[in-house]
């Protein structure tokens, strides 16, 4: 219950510019003796509260310790509370708890978060984002096994600098010691994880920038354009995979997507995520790479032969 109280007794003098002790005692029902007592495990905890003598004194906590409201509206301290909620659900971090607490006293009004964000609590490899969030607060090299979008199974050691929410997933940006360069690694394809005792200098290096999607899929090597049709009962997914394309709704209810300067030696992409939409989207053209998709529908049928 004095926890409590002490707690509660901290977000008020934040809140307020002077309370005097009878106010306090009155609020919390107990003796104004108590109330000086509070006041000292207070400042000892290295919270700094001023007393003021006079006929309006009481005790404060010192201005320069306090957030200006002025600097922050509303919606700005909304949007940064929900982001530092999902990232305190995803870390663990204590400290980003305390600084939503220390937000929530510069609030005009309390009231129901307008928006929230969970940017992958679910995800099965937190635990690693733990580790290696660590490992760049404390500059460990990081040792595990990684899939390449070849499919090879290769070792690295690699020097962390940060972590990219990206694409719907994680990715780790880090100085590769086997490819001697800074690389990109998508946490999904990350194994064996192993934080080293090993330190490493700082480098002097230039964060890679996101990519936009187009970005990402227009290499500038060619000028192929790729249309793509979607049935009706694929398009959300389809809207939810290609942000920022041309698109065209058909009259049968159907959904055209359209993918300029692309370049067919860079394809390999596409076709997984092709796959997965089953019967449910069709290459319009190019023919070359119609021809691609039925050379894989084929191998894949091959493999069922005796089914």
């Amino acid at each position: 219950m004095k926890l409590e109280r002490l707690v509660s007794m901290i977000y008020m003098l934040l809140n307020h510019e002077i309370l005097s002790a009878s106010a306090l005692a009155e609020k919390y029902n107990v003796s104004q003796r108590t109330i000086y007592r509070d006041i000292e495990a207070i400042c000892a905890a290295g919270i700094p509260v001023v007393s003021y003598h006079g006929v309006n004194g009481g005790y404060g906590i010192m201005e320069e310790y306090k957030m200006d409201k002025s600097l922050l509206g509303s919606h700005d301290v909304d949007s940064i509370i929900t982001l530092l909620r999902s990232m305190s659900t995803i870390f663990e971090d204590e400290k980003a708890e305390e600084t939503i607490h220390k937000l929530q006293t510069v609030q005009r009004e309390s009231r129901n978060p307008a928006m929230s964000l969970d940017i992958g609590s679910w995800r099965p490899y937190n635990e690693n984002l733990r580790m290696i969030k660590d490992a760049i607060a404390n500059q460990f090299v990081l040792q595990f096994e990684y899939v390449s979008t070849k499919g090879e199974r290769v070792n690295r050691s690699v020097e962390p600098v940060h972590l990219q929410y990206k694409y719907d997933s994680w990715y780790l940006y880090a100085y590769c010691r086997l490819r001697k360069e800074y690389r990109e690694f998508k946490l999904p394809r990350i194994m064996s994880l192993v934080v080293t005792g090993e330190h490493f200098l700082q480098h002097q290096h230039e964060p890679k920038p996101a990519k936009t999607f187009n970005e990402k899929t227009h290499s500038g090597k060619g000028d192929t354009s790729i249309t793509l049709r979607f049935s009706p009962s694929c398009m959300a997914r389809a809207l939810d995979f290609f942000v920022g394309v041309d698109k065209r709704f058909n009259e049968d209810g159907s959904l055209e997507i359209n993918l300029e300067n692309q370049d067919m030696g860079g394809i390999r992409w596409l076709m997984p995520v092709l796959l997965s939409f089953g019967d449910g989207a069709e290459v319009v053209e190019p023919l070359e790479l119609r021809k691609m998709v039925k050379d894989t529908l084929q191998n894949m049928i091959e493999k069922y032969r005796e089914v």
